[in-house]
């Protein structure tokens, strides 16, 4: 880098990678990136959301972070969803297609996609 132009032109490239926000009113969808999460695949989970949020145009209102041990490691890659006046979602087992479907029937339709989430999913 050598200048303050190259250095813009990189954060504008990484913008749409992005969609940490704090301090927002809307959802919140914490992906679990301990070591554990990591290794069952969690980091391609966090990427698909973080890009399905962009693409999606919910980067206004819908924040995408990570967080360390969610504790429920044999259910890995586990993502958190909390909205505002509603009970936290926990969904397990995930990976990209499933964050997809997240992305469109949850996040975007308002309707949990049960079949994902820790009571329903078998060991």
């Amino acid at each position: 880098m050598k200048s303050l132009a190259e250095l813009q032109a990189i954060k504008n490239r990484m913008k749409d990678k992005v969609v940490l926000r704090d301090g927002m009113e809307g959802a919140r969808v914490v992906v679990g990136m301990a070591t554990c999460g990591i290794a069952a695949g969690a980091r391609p989970v966090l990427n698909a959301f973080v890009e399905g949020v962009n693409k999606a145009g919910l980067e206004g209102t819908v924040s995408v972070t990570q967080t360390g041990c969610i504790g429920i490691c044999q259910y890995e890659p586990v993502v958190e969803v909390f909205e505002p006046g509603k009970e936290k979602v926990t969904y397990v087992k995930m990976n990209p297609e499933k964050a997809q479907e997240v992305i469109e029937k949850h996040l975007k339709g308002g309707n949990v996609v049960s079949e994902y989430t820790i009571g329903t999913v078998a060991v």
